[in-house]
């Protein structure tokens, strides 16, 4: 697209996420957003986020669609990959051409390549001086990335930040209860996808995207009612018959 109209995209999407982070949010679909908004501006296919918990072992918590999330699940799994480099780094990685990288990682290349992936790239997330995980984001044809596409990438993994951290400025002693809230946060939801999915025989990824559209519909947090879902057997009826008629009505 012309420069002028991919600033203005792009600044756009700045704009939005930024008013999101100020705003009362929620941060597993925030940052679901987050990552879809890479894939609409970057010259890539899919994204990803992986958060480090208090043990500093990564944990997934937003990705574009359910192919992204498999393959990062696969990345954790096989302790290699473009994330886990990044965030053992704290480095950028750029990998133009997985067919090259199949001995720097004998087993994620080979999943990546059957997802239909061609090139990687990972951008560290920061604050305080601590390397909180790592923004993946997945092209399916080989490149490097641009210069201004790896600003626009490291600018948005810094709203990331913000998103997860925004209660007070971090230090590194104050980073671990916001991280440990985001993280509980995206295993709610996942919870919820994985009910949905075996309820309403739904694909999780449309399990996951009904979700979304219901709490945004009534004006409430992802989270929120995902944990109303799992855990209040009052409300879940309510809930899954509203979910229902998404299915056979979906929201414009």
């Amino acid at each position: 697209m012309p420069d002028t109209e991919r600033e203005s995209r792009v600044l756009g999407a700045v704009v939005s996420l930024v008013d999101s982070v100020l705003d009362d949010f929620d941060v597993v679909d925030m940052l679901t957003g987050l990552t879809e908004r890479c894939a609409e501006l970057l010259d890539i296919e899919a994204a990803g986020i992986l958060l480090a918990d208090p043990l500093h072992q990564l944990r997934l918590l937003a990705a574009t669609s359910e192919q992204a999330r498999e393959l990062e699940l696969f990345q954790l799994q096989a302790d290699e990959g473009p994330c886990l480099d990044c965030y053992a780094t704290g480095q950028p990685v750029s990998v133009a051409d997985l067919g090259a990288a199949s001995r720097r990682w004998p087993r994620f290349v080979p999943a990546a390549v059957d997802a239909g992936f061609a090139a990687v790239h990972a951008v560290p997330m920061r604050a305080a001086g601590v390397v909180l995980g790592a923004l993946n984001l997945f092209s399916s044809v080989p490149g490097h990335l641009t210069d201004a596409d790896l600003l626009v990438g490291q600018t948005l993994t810094h709203i990331a930040c913000v998103a997860i951290l925004q209660e007070r400025a971090p230090t590194p002693s104050t980073l671990m209860p916001p991280l440990r809230s985001a993280l509980a946060s995206r295993v709610t939801v996942e919870q919820a996808k994985g009910f949905l999915h075996h309820t309403l025989d739904v694909s999780v990824e449309e399990a996951f995207s009904l979700l979304r559209s219901y709490a945004r519909a009534r004006g409430e947090h992802l989270t929120d009612v995902a944990r109303r879902l799992m855990t209040d057997r009052t409300s879940r009826p309510a809930i899954i018959e509203g979910l229902t008629e998404y299915i056979a009505a979906p929201p414009h």
